[in-house]
């Protein structure tokens, strides 16, 4: 039990081991029948669902802030000149910007559209990092013109284009390949001698050299990221004592990319031995007065989520296939990467586990399956499903396949729900279209 939460266990299940994959202020609540239910900050899901409708991401604030304050002031008290950027490709939503704000998190962009949610937000554009390996003009003056506090150059093509727009000094920092081939799934890997991103060793001295020359190019360091959900942190060693080998700078932006527990196997590191590892190797291999940041994105923002579906059908043709409201219009990354979720019967969960489900989506494809041999109670029709850890790239990657609606999002904390993205309308998805509707003529 966490935070004085009721997580109980129950015969013939795993959920004593599920709590730890929900988010921290997951737990029970008693229906007026005596039985229980799923609660995400002490708001039960059946309210959720029919109050918000589903598909629908929950985020346990609470839980989320929390885990915010574990890098910031672990960092800070490991390497006092420090600073912990919020990796907002994961979550890129306006709540999700000012939280991140509020709690002391500078902000990673990585794009245009993305640049606009951090200000909207009120974001400080001092503390907000420009990334991308193929930015515009358009971007760049974006960036400039609000006056961020860094942009990270991936090429020299963007070094051609920043001394074209360059009228007042600007901080940069170089991404560097470090050379890591990191153990994870191969579209989540970022740091190998043939990723697409920043520049082997070699061209980094060149390009580095170049900044230094350039009157109105602050050259602040370098920057690598070895890629997303690592489980196995002697890699994140490897990438800072392969930096170093560049040279000595002011400041080393070492990424993100720590992994986050989606499935009852996996045993991801804490945050605290994430950070001891960095930092153990900054100490042998960095400059001691040198700024040292990280990047968390994923490891911030999963495990606070979860997406509720209402279940529509379930059909037995030799397997048991439940089908739900939602798909890979509002979960693309399972697709993407073959990551394994976990899933409850969210409205029922005192019962024990006794079928093993193809738990699927509504879209128009065979691989739009959440999870093969997802153990469940026998599902009804309207039954509340949660799928666990979606908090980090569910959103982002939502998209309108079939003509789907992209879901909307709401923070729960202290028994509490606000609506923060609301649910996509029909006149919305058709509003980009009216250029071809009859009417236009």
């Amino acid at each position: 039990m966490q935070h004085g939460k009721h997580q109980p266990d129950v015969a013939g299940t795993r959920i004593a081991e599920l709590w730890g994959i929900l988010p921290e202020e997951a737990g029970r609540i008693e229906l007026g029948d005596g039985s229980g239910e799923l609660a995400i900050g002490g708001v039960g899901v059946t309210e959720l669902a029919e109050r918000f409708g589903t598909p629908l991401h929950v985020v346990d604030e609470d839980g989320l802030r929390r885990q915010i304050r574990r890098f910031v002031d672990g960092l800070r008290a490991r390497w006092p000149r420090s600073e912990v950027l919020f990796a907002s490709k994961s979550f890129p939503a306006v709540a999700m910007y000012r939280a991140a704000h509020e709690e002391g998190l500078s902000i990673d962009v990585a794009g245009g559209g993305e640049l606009q949610l951090a200000l909207a937000a009120g974001v400080d554009p001092t503390r907000v990092h420009v990334h991308g390996n193929a930015k515009t003009d358009a971007e760049l003056r974006m960036a400039l013109d609000a006056g961020v506090g860094a942009i990270i150059v991936d090429n020299e093509d963007e070094l051609d284009r920043l001394e074209r727009l360059l009228e007042r000094p600007q901080s940069l920092l170089l991404r560097v390949i470090p050379g890591v081939e990191a153990e994870t799934h191969a579209s989540q890997a970022t740091g190998g001698r043939r990723s697409k991103f920043g520049l082997p060793l070699d061209q980094a001295e060149r390009a580095i050299a170049r900044m230094r020359a350039h009157p109105l190019m602050e050259f602040a360091g370098v920057h690598l990221h070895i890629g997303s959900q690592i489980l196995n942190t002697r890699q994140f060693a490897e990438a800072v004592a392969n930096i170093s080998s560049v040279g000595e700078f002011a400041g080393y932006d070492v990424g993100g990319g720590l992994g986050v527990r989606y499935t009852y196997e996996e045993r991801p590191p804490s945050v605290e031995e994430y950070l001891d590892a960095i930092v153990a190797a900054a100490r042998e291999h960095l400059p001691a007065d040198a700024k040292l940041l990280i990047e968390p994105g994923r490891s911030i923002v999963a495990r606070a989520g979860v997406t509720l579906y209402r279940v529509v059908s379930v059909k037995r043709t030799g397997d048991v296939f439940v089908a739900v409201d939602g798909g890979l219009a509002d979960n693309l990354d399972i697709a993407l990467t073959d990551q394994r979720y976990e899933a409850l019967l969210a409205n029922r969960i005192d019962e024990p586990w006794t079928e093993s489900v193809q738990l699927v989506g509504r879209q128009c494809e065979s691989g739009d399956r959440f999870i093969d041999g997802a153990p469940m109670p026998a599902a009804r029709v309207d039954d509340v499903v949660a799928l666990a850890a979606t908090g980090a790239y569910a959103y982002t990657l939502s998209n309108n396949y079939n003509g789907a609606l992209k879901p909307a999002i709401v923070f729960v904390r202290d028994g509490e729900a606000r609506l923060v993205v609301r649910r996509e309308s029909y006149a919305e998805l058709l509003a980009t279209h009216a250029p071809a509707l009859p009417s236009a003529g």
